[in-house]
């Protein structure tokens, strides 16, 4: 569930991204609320996914597939030119990810390392 829930919060990263973009610096008002629902939604995901994941691995999961999927938008709504270079860096973006995902540590234990007291 946590990698579920990481994935739809990267999806949302990628929309709040969009919609800032959108909002003209917060002056169109729907793209403001968007942004604003969206990225509180996106943050609560990922610190919900960092219980189960190991910080370093949710964070670069999270930026990584949001970044990914906020270009690919920007490539098929046409206000980014599409490439065979931006093509092949972007599936290593993801390529990258997914090798996160095989290397993963162990599950953490929250209270390790907290002082006693």
């Amino acid at each position: 569930m946590p990698w579920i829930v990481l994935l739809l919060s990267a999806v949302l990263e990628a929309v709040w991204a969009t919609a800032l973009d959108a909002s003209a610096g917060f002056t169109i008002l729907i793209p403001s609320l968007i942004f604003l629902v969206a990225g509180v939604a996106s943050m609560v995901g990922l610190a919900y996914a960092m219980n189960s994941i190991p910080i370093s691995t949710a964070y670069a999961v999270w930026t990584g597939v949001g970044a990914v999927l906020t270009v690919a938008y920007s490539m098929a709504f046409g206000t980014e030119q599409p490439g065979l270079l931006k093509i092949l860096f972007l599936a290593g973006i993801i390529g990258c990810v997914v090798g996160l995902k095989f290397v993963e540590s162990a599950p953490r234990d929250k209270d390790a390392g907290t002082p006693e007291g």
